[in-house]
């Protein structure tokens, strides 16, 4: 059986230590089966596993091996259509739920690292940089916007206050967020896993889903066993293939690429990240960035639509390191990698079940690090009878990208050339 190895990420070389997961052989039961071994299902099983049930998850990697393992790492708060825009799409009712859901997900990163001292470079600030009025202006209304909803940790910076947090001479101003921040992303991952395990939870490694059988008992089919359980979550996200078609036609995988730099120094690192906040810009295509922990800078941006691979990622990204940092010409880059997340027609989650006992929770667009901690608890309180928050996203409008599956790729590609060319134009 063929053993699918993490990418060579610097994740993946500073990894904690963990223990082996082997594949499922045979046959199991259980309350509750999970495909995928990311944070959506990482975060699902834990909040299931302190509520009394039966949890195994069937991972056709390693935990942690897609989106969740392989992001920039930044808390970042909010999803990726604001709440106005949700208000404007479902009313004010809905949008309330919503709303004040936007900030949890950071809320239960945090408590799940404190409860089981998960060792993840947890630090706390980030940082949304403005290169333009008009975004600056965005800015202003997003903190009006989420101070609505009880989001209080946040500063407006001018020109002045930003040079004081990130050491580059391209942003007019932006908005300092206490409660984002960032994490390794992978470790958070493999200390979730642990956790898990701690509480009973089973985690088959390269266990691939291969069919589900669909009934009042439902089963989880692997190459070489299967899973009897009450209930099914689906949370395979970008890594699930055509698993369940109805799930595909509503979303595409898209690539973003990620490199990092060799360590920097003490010095050097603190001349460009003093507070060592994470950033990401505002434009439609965002650049984002941080220190890690032993004083590299993570840069990442971009998007392939399809989630191809491309064949050169630091002449994609190095570019765009250089443009906000000149200084770091001569600077080495130790690893460069690609990873993909899901992205949907709104932009927004897309959550709901299949028949009785099929829930899934997909298409982040981008925003998934907090979300998916926040759609485990939601998937969570559903199995348990308590469908109010639940029912708030599932009832979110969805649609087939135009054009079906052959169409998807090349629309988004010119409606994200569309924006970025105003972000360009500064319209």
């Amino acid at each position: 059986m063929a053993n699918t190895p993490y990418p060579q990420s610097y994740y993946a070389a500073s990894a904690n230590p963990v223990p082996p997961r082997p594949a499922l052989q045979g046959e199991v039961e259980t309350d509750v089966c999970i495909i995928g071994a990311g944070y959506t299902g990482l975060s699902s099983a834990l909040f299931l596993l302190e509520n009394g049930f039966k949890v195994s998850i069937v991972e056709a990697a390693k935990v942690g091996f897609g989106a969740s393992g392989r992001n920039g790492g930044q808390i970042v708060n909010s999803y990726s259509r604001d709440i106005d825009v949700i208000e404007r799409t479902v009313g004010p009712k809905q949008a309330q739920l919503l709303g004040h859901m936007a900030f949890e997900g950071g809320r239960i990163i945090r408590e799940r690292v404190a409860k089981y001292n998960i060792q993840c470079d947890l630090k706390d600030g980030g940082v949304f940089a403005a290169l333009t009025s008009k975004q600056m202006g965005h800015l202003e209304s997003q903190k009006r916007l989420w101070e609505r909803f009880g989001h209080n940790q946040l500063e407006l910076m001018d020109q002045k206050r930003i040079r004081e947090v990130v050491a580059c001479d391209s942003y007019i101003g932006g908005m300092l967020d206490m409660s984002g921040g960032h994490i390794h992303p992978l470790n958070l991952a493999l200390g979730e896993a642990a956790a898990v395990e701690s509480l009973g939870g089973i985690i088959y490694e390269q266990t691939p889903a291969v069919r589900i059988e669909r009934g009042a008992n439902p089963v989880v089919h692997t190459p070489q066993g299967k899973v009897r359980a009450k209930f099914i979550i689906v949370a395979g996200n970008a890594y699930l293939g055509n698993l369940v078609p109805e799930l595909a036609a509503k979303s595409m995988p898209c690539g973003t690429q990620v490199i990092t730099t060799e360590p920097l120094g003490e010095e050097l690192a603190r001349t460009l990240l003093p507070q060592d906040y994470c950033v990401e810009d505002c434009n439609y295509l965002l650049d984002y960035y941080r220190l890690t922990s032993d004083k590299r800078l993570i840069f990442g941006g971009g998007v392939v639509y399809g989630a191809r691979d491309p064949a050169n990622i630091e002449a994609i990204i190095r570019p765009k390191m250089l443009k906000a940092f000149p200084q770091l010409k001569n600077v080495k880059i130790d690893y460069a990698w690609t990873g993909n997340f899901l992205l949907t027609l709104s932009r927004l989650p897309q959550v709901g079940r299949i028949g009785d006992n099929i829930y899934y929770s997909q298409g982040c667009s981008g925003h998934g690090v907090t979300y998916t901690h926040l759609a485990g608890k939601v998937l969570a309180e559903a199995l348990r009878g308590q469908a109010e928050r639940f029912d708030a996203f599932a009832g979110l409008p969805h649609y087939p990208f135009p054009g079906g599956q052959m169409l998807r790729v090349p629309f988004s590609a010119i409606g994200a050339w569309y924006y970025s060319l105003r972000d360009r134009l500064g319209f």
